[in-house]
């Protein structure tokens, strides 16, 4: 046992160029996952496949047949091999919830994305299925057995990396092994973060995750064979560990103020009502929503000349716009909107940009946003301005700001700063108004500043482009320096007092991302938060009017040192890439973009939806078909009704 747990753990620096064989008949390839590889004399079970290219080794071990492969989950990575089986020999079992991932992946990227979007934030998909669609021949269920030559698998049911992730479990004798995909890796950390990010900072895949790990502990395995990294020899005792770290951590990830209150709160001691529906005065010249609109967004400076300046308007209908700017004229002294102001890409902050462009508003933000706003199909962001189906799917902004401008503005100075947090692309604006330095921050902070125990961070979503030194701390610092007297977040919170909050807020942020290098194995964390870094833009390209587009393919590295990149586009057929697959360099701690010419010929680009997977090979790491774009040449065929 000793020998065997000392083999082990020397596998923790080896680099996989052949076969290894940490039990006896179990055997290990890596490439873009481990795929381990059960033998009964020249016929072989799979676990898992990557790229597929343990096929052409498996004579060294003596297989000469590969009978079945099983798959932990449907992450690209363990799966993007699949079209080199011989599926005439080789059968394929996938865990029965995760089947449709498999069968119809097409169907979980949208061309037109929605908040309710299944598998999705806020119609961001968050699964990655294979490209092109897998042919299931057994869906596994929590419970099952899966018997072969022998080996008999027990089918756990352990999502949390993946919604519906499968472990099997095999006893040899007194001895529990397990193989968990991608619930742990070695050292109690986590195998990526953006695979567990399944909500809007409400902990629904860590909770998840936290379930299967006490399923696992209950299970008493002695050895864990995870999807990435070595082969894990203590494994009850790490699944206890990691099980600590993610109970620990999960009251900083999930939002810092009570969510249950933001849109049942009562009227805030530091306004007054008035006349006008909904409106309250937070000072002479400002005013917001009231307790009765608690959670939409609006926000408006009056002038002592009657024009007003909007800050986000948006998640409440087109009549009850009407009638406030009515009561505002008649209470309030408005006589024009002269232009609304948003402080984020999503789109919830303009739902009424149709109806405000009406009363002649003109629209701005800073020049980060912009895009989003008038092209938001072109990212896979969460919380585009389409998602919301409020019956437009893009904004055109009319005045284009960019981060230290100083605008005049009845007299009174705006400033326009970058103010990042809850996403990378959001601006702060601010001025003294009334006595008072007033912030107006998005979404970046909410809460009650006078309760010590609200940190205020709105929420961590990676898919928001959310890197937390890039993010929150840099917004936490900004007010630091700032030291306003009232913060304006949007959704109608008002914060009065700040100074001891925003001080929670950047302890928080610190803390944060300390737990965050903790719990990802990568000493450059962000390769395992981010899902961006590589990325395409257009995210979505469009092929029905014109034959041939322009994408441009964007390398990060989060490192100290250049890093090295190979890119390769897995293309459908019909499309042809110049070039297919990008090579170079990446300076450090930097980002660069490379233009790839795409021509389709849309004769035999097949309808609907069509996923490009970048192969990523880094620094001679290969990691997989992790990200992709979309692209459609005509949308499908709409069945006749009967």
């Amino acid at each position: 046992m000793i020998r065997l747990l000392a083999a082990l753990l020397a596998l923790h620096s080896v680099a996989f160029a052949a076969f290894q064989e940490p039990l006896p008949g179990v055997y290990l390839w890596q490439d873009t996952c481990n795929v381990y590889v059960l033998k009964h004399g020249d016929r072989a079970l799979l676990i898992n496949l990557g790229d597929g290219s343990v096929l052409e080794h498996l004579g060294e071990i003596g297989v000469k047949q590969v009978e079945w492969v099983l798959f932990t989950d449907h992450h690209r990575e363990l799966c993007q091999g699949v079209l080199k089986l011989n599926r005439a020999v080789t059968q394929i079992a996938v865990p029965k919830d995760e089947q449709a991932f498999f069968e119809t992946p097409n169907e979980f990227r949208k061309w037109n994305p929605r908040l309710s979007d299944k598998f999705a934030v806020h119609g961001s998909s968050y699964v990655r299925p294979p490209s092109q669609p897998v042919k299931i021949d057994k869906p596994l269920a929590d419970g099952d057995v899966f018997n072969w030559n022998g080996f008999a698998l027990a089918c756990v049911s352990t999502p949390g990396h993946s919604p519906g992730g499968m472990s099997f479990v095999l006893k040899q004798g007194e001895r529990t092994l397990a193989f968990t995909g991608g619930v742990m890796h070695d050292g109690a950390k986590m195998t990526n973060w953006f695979d567990t990010e399944w909500d809007y900072g409400f902990a629904k895949g860590l909770d998840a995750l936290i379930a299967t790990v006490d399923k696992l502990i209950a299970l008493e395995p002695e050895i864990s064979f995870p999807s990435q990294g070595p082969v894990i020899a203590n494994a009850t005792a790490q699944f206890k560990t990691y099980k600590e770290r993610l109970t620990q951590f999960r009251p900083d990830y999930v939002r810092g103020y009570p969510t249950e209150k933001l849109s049942k709160r009562g009227p805030h001691p530091a306004t007054q009502p008035t006349k006008a529906h909904y409106i309250v005065q937070v000072t002479p010249h400002l005013y917001m929503f009231g307790p009765e609109m608690a959670g939409k967004n609006f926000a408006i400076i009056i002038a002592d000349s009657g024009h007003a300046l909007l800050l986000d308007c948006g998640l409440f209908p087109k009549l009850v716009l009407e009638r406030i700017i009515s009561d505002m004229r008649e209470f309030l002294g408005l006589k024009q909107i002269d232009a609304c102001w948003i402080s984020h890409s999503h789109g919830d902050h303009f739902t009424l940009f149709p109806a405000l462009k009406d009363h002649g508003v003109k629209f701005w933000t800073m020049d980060s946003i912009a895009d989003k706003c008038e092209n938001p199909r072109y990212y896979d962001y969460p919380a585009m301005i389409g998602a919301y189906n409020a019956g437009f799917e893009q904004a055109k902004i009319d005045r284009i700001l960019k981060a230290g401008d100083v605008i005049e503005w009845e007299g009174y100075k705006l400033h326009i700063d970058w103010m990042p947090g809850q996403t990378e692309f959001g601006n702060a604006l601010w001025l003294e108004l009334d006595g008072k330095k007033i912030v107006f921050s998005g979404d970046n902070l909410f809460g009650d500043p006078a309760d010590p125990a609200q940190n205020g961070h709105e929420c961590v979503n990676a898919r928001n482009s959310a890197i937390i030194e890039e993010g929150y701390l840099v917004a936490a610092k900004y007010l630091q320096k700032l030291q306003p007297d009232i913060i304006m977040g949007a959704h109608g919170v008002l914060m009065t007092e700040p100074k001891a909050f925003i001080e929670r807020y950047h302890e928080w942020a610190l803390r944060i991302i300390r737990e965050y290098k903790e719990l990802l194995p990568d000493a450059n964390y962000e390769y395992l938060y981010d899902p961006y870094w590589v990325s395409a833009y257009p995210y979505r390209v469009d092929f029905q009017q014109q034959r041939t587009q322009e994408v441009s393919i964007t390398v990060r590295n989060f490192r100290d040192t250049l890093q090295q990149h190979r890119v390769e586009l897995q293309l459908p057929p019909g499309v042809s890439a110049d070039p297919a697959i990008l090579t170079g360099t990446v300076g450090p701690k930097s980002r660069q973009s490379f233009k790839v010419k795409l021509t389709a010929d849309t004769a035999q680009l097949p309808a609907g939806v069509q996923l490009v997977p970048m192969d990523i090979t880094l620094d001679g790491r290969q990691y997989g078909q992790l990200f992709d774009f979309i692209i459609q040449a005509r949308e499908p065929e709409k069945k006749n009704a009967k």
